[in-house]
């Protein structure tokens, strides 16, 4: 693409954000015909072949294209940030994701019609828990220049087998054509490739007609979709609506729509399932709720980081201490991947010398505008609970201070950081005790399995000279097995696992409405598996 910031000045700004500020609705009636537009081409959808469908991906790309300046422009303005900052680069970062996204479920689909399966690309075997693994991440050369070191693996559900693996793997494609169906994404105000990710899943991978109502936090990216989706909103395959709370609620429980899938909170979630309030408690406690067509979502998480001691040097921990803190800082903390909770060996030498080196990280980084509505009384919440918290930077004009909360008590399960994801520019720290370093690793799966809320994503952070000592290297294995997480790294964070495309993204399976916690079933999974448990991660230290 061109170079976004050339064209990134402060008057275009200002003229992006008079666009964000024209607020749109789409009306029931609008919303009406839209679904029955929807419902008319359903089962057109299905019976689209591959080829059309990959026709249809490469219009996409053509016609996104066009519109990558503005959907850059928009996004900085929205979030309050300036040209020529790394802020700018990580909406590039998810822009190309979309790009990224296109080029390997094209791949899928190529591979499909000449193998009819999409190709696996590195070993697949059964790890000596019996669990099937398939190697599928890098992909091609590229992939080892975009992500230096990093590789990933699949983990299927237990009692799958290779042969069922390989037999189920894109079986809509394979398997005689089933009814189409409308399905309705509700999209994430977070981040903007999200929705993009969302509806494509729905269309390509779970074969039903998509209409998206954006989030009010991010709907100016509305016409820039409607231009570069063309290729599927033309033909009756996709429909966007706009609108807050009245048109959410009223295209959940329209006759029209087949099923939701929601990239959001749980508290969301539960509005949708149990209606809002106590009326909504209540039907919960009573497993009554008011929808009970298929719902899956991707929701939130308070993602732990388990820091294994080892022979850290200081420029080891200072190297560590700007990763963590830079994964903090991505998008102003705004992410269900965030890292909330690093959770440290109690006895270990260098802990202190850690949150040391986070602070003066912090210390040295440009504070954000907390552009996500609600974040600053989440910081204000989270601040009054532990009134130690550590904060580094100005806090006027919207913007708030980076902030880590150190020493939290383990043992106060109850406490904010453990329960509530604060989805802000705010993490926390805590120490566990034991006897030596694979009793640590053992006992920090424990909590975090135990005591976090939520089942997203995890991060192990361990020296590779510790990696030489057999037991060290057994239990940080053993907890890549039993971490509860949809996608677990080691040195990485989850960015990576859901930037690589090839990875399943979503919770722990396992979960059910009335215990929702980070969401039901996957999303990206380009390589079509039926039945994944988890997604490895490996980077470099």
């Amino acid at each position: 693409m061109n170079n976004i910031s050339e064209l990134t000045s402060g008057s275009e700004l200002s003229q992006s954000q008079n666009m964000i500020d024209t607020k749109r609705i789409t009306t029931f009636a609008e919303i009406d015909q839209q679904l029955q537009m929807l419902q008319a081409n359903k089962d057109k959808w299905v019976k689209t072949g591959i080829e059309e469908r990959i026709k249809i991906l490469d219009k996409i790309r053509q016609d996104m294209k066009p519109v990558s300046l503005d959907w850059v422009r928009l996004s900085m303005a929205a979030k309050g940030t300036v040209p020529n900052t790394f802020p700018e680069q990580e909406e590039k970062i998810f822009l190309g994701s979309i790009f990224g996204l296109i080029t390997v479920l094209r791949k899928s689909l190529s591979d499909i019609k000449r193998y009819g399966r999409p190709h696996i690309p590195g070993p697949v075997g059964v790890l000596p828990n019996g669990q099937v693994c398939a190697k599928v991440f890098p992909q091609k050369k590229a992939d080892t220049l975009m992500f230096p070191g990093v590789s990933a693996e699949v983990l299927m559900e237990p009692g799958v087998t290779i042969d069922e693996m390989l037999q189920s793997q894109a079986k809509f494609y394979t398997d005689k054509p089933v009814p189409g169906a409308v399905s309705l994404v509700l999209g994430a105000g977070d981040v903007s490739c999200l929705p993009i990710t969302d509806i494509i899943y729905r269309l390509f991978i779970a074969n039903r007609v998509v209409v998206l109502k954006l989030n009010p936090v991010n709907d100016y990216l509305g016409p820039l979709i409607e231009k570069g989706f063309r290729a599927l909103i033309n033909p009756g395959f996709l429909r966007i609506v706009y609108g807050g709370a009245a048109e959410g609620n009223y295209l959940c429980n329209h006759a029209l729509v087949d099923e939701i899938h929601l990239t959001g909170s749980d508290k969301t979630f539960e509005t949708i399932i149990f209606g809002p309030g106590t009326g909504g408690s209540e039907r919960k406690a009573q497993r009554k709720p008011l929808i009970t067509k298929p719902v899956t979502g991707e929701l939130g998480n308070i993602t732990p980081v388990i820091i294994v001691p080892g022979p850290w040097s200081q420029e080891d921990i200072r190297k560590q201490a700007q990763k963590i803190t830079i994964w903090l800082a991505f998008n102003a903390g705004c992410n269900c991947l965030t890292p909330r909770v690093l959770i440290q060996d109690k006895n270990w030498a260098q802990r202190d010398l850690m949150i040391k080196a986070i602070c003066g990280v912090m210390a040295h980084m440009d504070t954000r505008k907390a552009y996500y509505p609600g974040a600053i009384e989440r910081h204000a919440a989270f601040v009054a609970a532990h009134p130690n918290a550590l904060q580094f930077g100005d806090s006027s004009n919207g913007h708030l201070p980076w902030t880590i909360i150190p020493d939290i008590d383990p043992q106060n399960t109850r406490d904010i950081c453990f329960n509530t994801e604060a989805f802000c520019s705010l993490f926390a720290e805590t120490s566990l005790e034991a006897d030596d370093i694979p009793g640590f690793i053992d006992r920090a799966v424990d909590f975090v399995n135990g005591t976090l809320w939520g089942t997203l994503t995890a991060s192990i952070i361990v020296h590779p000279q510790s990696l030489l000592n057999p037991k060290i290297a057994a239990g940080v294995e053993r907890a890549l097995l039993n971490l509860h997480y949809g996608t677990v790294c080691v040195n990485e964070w989850g960015a990576t696992g859901y930037a690589s495309n090839t990875t399943p993204w979503g919770g722990y399976p396992g979960r059910d409405i009335y215990d929702i916690q980070s969401g039901i079933g996957f999303v990206n999974n380009m390589l079509m598996f039926d039945k994944p448990q988890k997604a490895i991660v490996r980077g470099q230290f």
